[in-house]
């Protein structure tokens, strides 16, 4: 027995003429909002908030960036800016030293330092020392 599998799941239908029901919600809604303000503020007043309102009704309605909804890049952009971000630094790759090599790189910048004094060389002496006994083990 064969089924009828089907398909075009992801297309809504087209309820309203040319519109599909969430299209003729924000163009109706857009439409309601303009006069709404037009008989409460007036056509002088009211230009301003009639234009960003039916803009953003014709973008909600007819605009589709990579062929998805507007809606869909309005919700990102929303959940973008109210979420926290985390900033990751990440170290750029550097030659790789092996130990002795570390260890003649500190000896000659403190050979180049003219206020070493033996305190100071005893204290080196040590660390080197221990980061040896550390490397043993």
């Amino acid at each position: 027995m064969q089924f009828k599998v089907p398909q075009f799941l992801d297309i809504e239908d087209k309820i309203f003429g040319p519109f599909t029901f969430k299209e003729f919600i924000y163009i109706v809604g857009g439409g309601g909002l303009c006069f709404f303000f037009y008989k409460w503020l007036g056509l002088l007043y009211g230009a301003i908030p009639i234009m960003v309102i039916a803009l953003l009704a014709g973008l909600l309605t007819f605009y589709k960036p990579n062929n998805k909804p507007f809606i869909n890049l309005v919700e990102a952009s929303f959940k973008y800016f109210i979420q926290s971000k985390l900033y990751i630094w990440q170290r750029r790759n550097e030659k790789k030293l092996t130990e002795e090599e570390k260890q003649k790189a500190i000896l000659q910048r403190l050979s180049n330092n003219k206020n070493l004094d033996s305190d100071k060389l005893r204290d080196l002496a040590w660390s080197l020392d221990v980061l040896d006994s550390k490397k043993e083990k």
